[in-house]
């Protein structure tokens, strides 16, 4: 259940477009936003750090867009929040013990993967190209399509080819998994 609250501010924005247009539905995104934000940290206790750049990325971006009345600010966003992902998965190869790919996906098993560390630096370096690559596209629709498309564009286009390219790498990841050992 927890997991739709994540799609709530997305869902939102999509609802209030369609019904009153681009500002309300970026004041809407605003306030999903920040509501996802406090939710999360009363539930427990904790700001996940993605939540508050959301949140913040939101509000100065929805802030612009309305206070301008020009919608460019708010569709600036994703390619913001794309590109961000992009140079933290770029500076964890780099930077962190473990890329953020591994993370990432190693957080969805219960089981032990058995992949190489370089390996997992070419599924990192994937990510880093994808979330860019999302980025350009995002720029592209933007600027080349109405408020309409680029909605659609935002809400199921980036959300369903992140899945599809996240679904090959997930059942190779199945494949790699080693059984808990069996405690009798």
């Amino acid at each position: 259940m927890y997991a739709l609250l994540e799609w709530l501010p997305l869902a939102i924005f999509f609802a209030v477009f369609k019904v009153f247009g681009i500002y309300p539905a970026t004041a809407a995104l605003m306030v999903a936003s920040v509501t996802l934000l406090l939710v999360h940290r009363w539930r427990t206790g904790k700001v996940k750090p993605m939540h508050a750049f959301t949140a913040v990325t939101a509000l100065v971006l929805g802030s612009a867009t309305l206070a301008f009345h020009d919608a460019r600010f708010i569709e600036w966003k994703p390619t913001v929040l794309l590109g961000i992902a992009a140079i933290a998965f770029l500076a964890s190869a780099r930077f962190a013990r473990e890329p953020l790919a591994r993370r990432m996906l190693e957080s969805a098993f219960t089981e032990e993967l058995s992949v190489e560390p370089l390996t997992w630096r070419r599924i990192n370096g994937l990510w880093v190209v994808w979330f860019a690559l999302l980025a350009a596209a995002n720029l592209y629709v933007a600027r080349n399509y109405s408020d309409a498309v680029w909605v659609n564009f935002k809400v199921f286009g980036l959300s369903i080819a992140t899945f599809l390219f996240l679904i090959p790498q997930v059942l190779w990841l199945a494949s790699r998994a080693k059984p808990a050992p069996d405690p009798g």
